[in-house]
C-alpha cells in the first residue's frame, strides 16, 4: 500500500491509497479506517461500521473485481469534510456487474449463501453507496455523516 498524497485545505482533508489485489491489504484498509475513525472522533459504532464497510468495499474489489491478479490496483480515494462527511472511493481495474441484478441476501432461498452480502451491508451502514462503470474499471463511492 502506498498513500500517494495527503492534503488538508479549508477543512478538507484528503488521503489516496493504492495497492496490489491482494487480501493480506485488508490489514492495512483497517488501519486506514482506524486512522479516519481518530480524525473524525467517530463513535465506537461509526468507526466499527465504517470498518465494517471499508474492508467489505475493499474486499469486493479484490475478489471480484480484479480477481485476486496481484498485478491489478485498488485505489482508495478518501475525503473528509469538516471533521463530520466522510466521501470513500474504492476502485478496480474490473469490468464492472449490475448492481441491480445482485441478489437478495434476506431472501430465504439465500440465506445460507456464504457470498453476496457485501453491497447489502454497505447499504445497511452508510449514507449512500454509488457505483459507476468504466473501460478502466469499476468505483463503488459511499459516504458517512457523523451523528
Amino acid at each position: 500500500m502506498s498513500a500517494d498524497k495527503y492534503s488538508e485545505k479549508s477543512g478538507i482533508q484528503e488521503m489516496h491509497f493504492v495497492f496490489p489485489s491482494s487480501l493480506k491489504n485488508l490489514t492495512d484498509v483497517e488501519k486506514i479506517s482506524e486512522q479516519i475513525g481518530r480524525e473524525m472522533a467517530l463513535s465506537e459504532d461509526e468507526k466499527d461500521n465504517l470498518a465494517i464497510a471499508m474492508t467489505e468495499a475493499v474486499g469486493n474489489a479484490i475478489v471480484h473485481g480484479n480477481k485476486k491478479d496481484p498485478k491489478k490496483e485498488v485505489k482508495i480515494d478518501i475525503q473528509i469534510k469538516n471533521k463530520r462527511k466522510l466521501f470513500v472511493s474504492v476502485t478496480d481495474e474490473g469490468h464492472g456487474f449490475d448492481p441491480d441484478g445482485l441478489i437478495d441476501p434476506t431472501h430465504p432461498d439465500h440465506l445460507m449463501n456464504e457470498h453476496g452480502r457485501g453491497i447489502f451491508i454497505l447499504k445497511a451502514l452508510m449514507n449512500d453507496v454509488l457505483f459507476s462503470f468504466s473501460p478502466q474499471g469499476t468505483t463503488l463511492t459511499f459516504h458517512m455523516i457523523k451523528k
